[in-house]
């Protein structure tokens, strides 16, 4: 494949030019060479761009995919291994949303706040001290019927 300009190539991965750019001046993904004072990019760099894509669409941060492309063996891994635990607890507080928002979708209180028991039980744990995770465990994980 021949190089082709930035245009083209911001065309071919669905990105703006200004991202490309932005990749260029934080060394993510260099220009193959400049012709005439334009950045032009060959498959290498189109294939650096569709994966820092990849990886934003699925909502990871750009320093996990300059680890993967970059860094090696362990520090690579290790810093796979971070992301993947971040991911782990977003996914566990998500579960716990979930559960929170089915409650109150099924509460038959018009307001769940001031007419649900189990709510107002929460609520008012939390203001006597009780932390978040408590009553997370003790409300949310192992949630009774409404």
């Amino acid at each position: 494949m021949e190089l082709i300009p930035i245009g083209e190539a911001a065309r071919r991965v669905g990105m703006k030019t200004s991202a490309l750019r932005y990749y260029d001046e934080r060394g993510l993904v260099r220009p193959a060479a400049r012709r005439r004072g334009r950045r032009m990019y060959g498959v290498e760099e189109l294939r650096r761009l569709a994966f820092i894509q990849v990886v934003q669409r699925l909502g990871l941060d750009l320093d996990t995919a300059v680890a993967v492309m970059d860094d090696p063996g362990e520090r690579r891994r290790q810093a796979v291994r971070e992301q993947s635990e971040k991911l782990e607890e977003l996914i566990a507080r998500a579960r716990l949303a979930r559960r929170f928002l089915d409650h109150a979708l099924r509460c038959p209180a018009e307001h769940p706040t001031r007419g649900c028991p189990r709510m107002i039980g929460a609520l008012d744990g939390m203001l006597s001290g009780t932390s978040f995770e408590q009553i997370a465990a003790e409300h949310l994980v192992h949630p009774s019927p409404p």
